[in-house]
């Protein structure tokens, strides 16, 4: 799952680079007729905004952490069993 980097958004140099690249995207689209022109640009609409972000704020990073339960407790916990007995 993609997560973007929304912390970005409060600095002025990335507000800007997104404006500009999504005006950019935008200035092509011209008058739509049919259903069918309507259906497709909505996709296409979509499909901008979100390349738009990921050029301008990038993805968020899910830090990892390390597992709580590791080797070592599963190790010390055997040890514990075996001295109980």
């Amino acid at each position: 799952m993609e997560r973007f980097n929304h912390w970005k958004q409060s600095e002025l140099e990335v507000r800007k680079q997104y404006q500009i690249k999504i005006s950019k995207r935008f200035c092509s689209f011209g008058e739509l007729n049919d259903s069918k022109d309507l259906n497709r640009a909505r996709k296409n609409i979509k499909q901008n905004i979100i390349t738009s972000i990921k050029d301008s704020q990038g993805l968020y990073e899910i830090k990892r952490h390390k597992p709580g339960f590791d080797e070592e407790c599963l190790r010390l916990l055997h040890q514990r069993e075996e001295a109980k007995m």
